[in-house]
């Protein structure tokens, strides 16, 4: 830290290397956009209100601390601010040079000293800060030994009256108090304290307490309690193995749900809404399909649609259906850890709320899954220093049943103490997501995922794969009509058993029930009888049971005796009875059927109707062609394009570096630019001519030197160009631009001035 300070924050910049200033340009990514002139405009933006409110939201309490102590007594070195603070000096010195780095504090000659600006933006009602309560001190304020001498004088009510004004914010008003009264004159509480100048009146009968008498009545502190002690987790014991375990359970299990969910919506898309999201009922048979509570089927939904698996498009009737993405199909040939980190990388970086989906708005509007307005700007930084934290855990360590999200919340809100007002659901969001996505487990974080967020997913995935369960390409059958998985199947088995049987239960082995609706959804895609028994035989470790092969012929057998046609609809059928038992259903009467034939029927019900209310009374019905044939085909796949941000997605910390540092090189060149133009005080630059400009651009390129041009573009716009002359001909200049960082051409006639610029120190 300097010891003799700068003259303006502009000119601390202007003296920090190119490493620190990126630094501050990344911390601070508004400051950089577009990228400022110079350093005396990256001081001004520094300064800003919009600016500094987003730079004092990623502040910690100990830091806010500190900068409110220095807003509170104005300029003063780092062992001053260690007397006041109430905190470590090294959490002190910690916290100041942070704040140095993010322009929000800079060294000027009297001490270290917070941006004007800084005060207003921690300015909560009356002037007080938001932290200590405090005024700043008055411009002369009297030493502490003359405070302590006044407070001692007061009298026991006085006193009480002037802690309760410091405890209400530091502002009163005096009532029918005297403001000008000599101390022996008092006759109140009140005139005590104005006498003695321990209160100062304002307009309007207001009086406020100087930042000087609060932080002497705190003891020469500005603050009652330490600021420096984060909060405590609560945690209890659990091996990490068992936390491993379970994680990776889940995580399979993440993957699976998100393949067998998708490869549905790819045959029967549900709708999109008006206004983009999914509907209630979608998302209830969706949680239905795949065996979790509504919440989790709203996560699993809203992942899938970050990590560029789903979007919207139009169904086959042009309507707008959420579906598949061409990418859906790249990822489900990928391997399970591979696949399961896309997830998670997608959830990590997206900031979409699917824990306010199911609850209302303050409009009263229920919050639907994949709502386009459904995100918030803090959710990343909530989720990842709720995982941060978890991941600072000792091994062997979780966070206890009831009181373990709680602390863990308090501790998120000392580092963040600022914003949002949402912080408490996001952590508890963020813990429940990380358990049903697989990155933990019982209040922990699973090994593999410590070593994900610390930036070593090749090792994190490759920990995760030792616990993945190998998966198994068969089942057992049994007589009772199901089949027993013995563990996790393969990806292309499982899609297969999804179709030609019914998921009855999940867990370490998955139970699967053949009935004959689930053999009649086989046959309705395109099966044949002899393709299940083949497929049933070809997958079983045991021998087909009876029963099963007795279900397939029957349902088979009764497949299709029923043929349905456009007329609005005509039934045929060659077996009679079918057609009359069908005639008197006591669930057909709105189906408007009439014999036309023994073997004939027809309805006044459109054919896309019809069918599905003839498979709900039992029937099995297949599409006749105008030929006379039966169609019967797998419905096709439906896929939308996925969207170009997930095609095309650069790595977000290179971006934003690498945009720092063309700022940083833009700034250099507008501080040389200016050192230029001081080598010659009070002497404007003359105007050249044509001939004048190509002339000194000659030398400047044969000298090899760096010159400062002003420059009219096509609109007549007058800037200032730091270059390095390359070669003058054809009445054109190429040169380096130096805050362009490229070599550029310009046209010599629109050359004004040309001058010498001052070697970079």
């Amino acid at each position: 830290m300097s010891t003799t300070g700068f003259r303006t924050l502009a000119d601390q910049l202007r003296s920090w290397p190119d490493e620190r200033l990126s630094r501050l340009l990344v911390a601070r990514p508004d400051l950089a956009t577009p990228a400022p002139h110079d350093s005396a405009q990256l001081a001004s933006r520094a300064a800003t209100r919009s600016s500094l409110l987003r730079a004092l939201d990623q502040l910690t309490r100990a830091e806010l601390s500190v900068l409110d102590a220095l807003v509170v007594v104005g300029h003063t070195s780092e062992a001053g601010l260690a007397t006041v603070v109430r905190a470590a000096p090294d959490s002190v010195g910690a916290a100041l040079a942070r704040l140095l780095d993010l322009a929000l504090v800079w060294e000027a000659p009297p001490g270290v000293r917070a941006l004007t600006a800084v005060a207003e933006a921690l300015t909560q009602g009356g002037g007080a800060t938001a932290i200590s309560g405090l005024r700043p001190v008055s411009e002369d304020p009297p030493a502490p030994e003359e405070v302590e001498r006044r407070l001692d004088e007061l009298s026991p009510a006085a006193r009480a009256l002037l802690e309760h004004v410091l405890e209400s914010g530091g502002e009163a008003t005096t009532g029918s108090a005297r403001h000008t009264v000599l101390p022996e004159d008092a006759q109140t509480p009140a005139e005590e304290l104005l006498a003695r100048r321990l209160l100062i009146p304002r307009s309007g009968g207001v009086v406020v307490l100087p930042g000087e008498v609060g932080i002497a009545l705190r003891g020469g502190r500005t603050t009652t309690e330490p600021v420096d002690e984060e909060p405590p987790l609560a945690t209890s014991a659990r091996a990490a193995a068992v936390v491993d375990r379970a994680a990776a359970g889940a995580a399979f299990e993440t993957v699976r749900r998100v393949e067998l969910l998708l490869d549905q919506w790819g045959l029967t898309p549900p709708g999109a809404l008006r206004g983009g999201g999914l509907g209630v009922r979608d998302l209830r048979s969706t949680a239905t399909q795949l065996h979790v509570d509504e919440p989790t089927a709203a996560l699993l939904v809203e992942v899938a649609a970050a990590a560029g698996l789903l979007a919207t498009a139009a169904d086959p009737d042009g309507n707008p259906a959420w579906i598949p993405t061409d990418a859906f199909d790249q990822w489900t040939a990928q391997p399970v850890v591979d696949r399961w980190a896309t997830l998670v990388r997608a959830w990590l970086d997206s900031p979409r709320l699917p824990g306010l989906v199911g609850s209302r708005d303050p409009a009263g509007k229920v919050w639907n899954a994949l709502a386009p307005e459904l995100a918030g700007v803090h959710q990343v930084e909530s989720r990842r220093m709720a995982l941060d934290a978890l991941a600072e855990l000792p091994e062997g360590e979780v966070l206890a049943t009831g009181t373990g999200v709680p602390s863990l919340v308090s501790r998120i809100a000392w580092r963040r103490p600022r914003r949002p007002r949402t912080r408490a659901d996001q952590v508890a969001w963020a813990v429940e997501e990380a358990t049903a996505l697989g990155l933990g487990a019982l209040g922990g974080l699973a090994t593999y995922a410590r070593q994900l967020l610390a930036g070593d997913e090749a090792a994190g995935l490759a920990t995760l794969a030792a616990l993945l369960p190998q998966p198994v390409d068969h089942v057992l059958l049994q007589a009772d009509l199901t089949a027993v998985a013995p563990g996790p199947l393969e990806s292309q088995l499982a899609r297969q058993l999804q179709l030609v049987a019914d998921v009855e239960s999940r867990g370490g082995a998955t139970v699967y029930r053949f009935t004959p609706g689930s053999v009649r959804r086989a046959l309705d895609t395109g099966w044949t009888a002899a393709e299940v028994h083949d497929f049933v035989a070809g997958v079983s470790r045991t021998p087909v049971p009876q029963p099963l092969t007795y279900l397939v012929d029957d349902t088979a057998r009764t497949f299709g005796s029923i043929r349905v046609g456009h007329a609005e609809a005509f039934l045929r059928a060659d077996d009679e009875a079918a057609l009359t038992e069908l005639l008197h259903h006591p669930r057909a009467s709105t189906l408007g059927l009439r014999r036309l034939a023994p073997t004939v029927l027809i309805s006044s019900t459109p054919l896309d109707v019809l069918l599905p209310r003839l498979r709900e009374l039992g029937a099995a019905p297949v599409v006749e062609a105008a030929d006379g044939t039966v169609h019967v085909a797998r419905p096709d796949l439906l896929r939308a394009r996925t969207p170009r941000e997930h095609r095309v997605r650069a790595a977000k910390v290179a971006r934003e570096t690498a945009h720092a540092a063309h700022a940083v090189t833009a700034i250099r060149a507008g501080d040389r630019a200016e050192s230029s133009r001081s080598l010659s005080p009070g002497k404007p630059a003359a105007v050249l001519t044509p001939s004048g400009s190509m002339a000194a651009l000659r030398e400047a390129a044969e000298a090899g030197e760096t010159v400062l041009i002003g420059y009219l573009d096509n609109q007549g716009t007058r800037s200032e160009r730091l270059v390095d002359p390359v070669r003058v001909e054809g009445g054109s200049l190429t040169a380096y631009d130096h805050r362009s960082d490229d070599v550029r051409t310009f046209a010599v006639h629109r050359i004004t001035t040309v001058l010498p610029v001052a070697d970079d120190p």
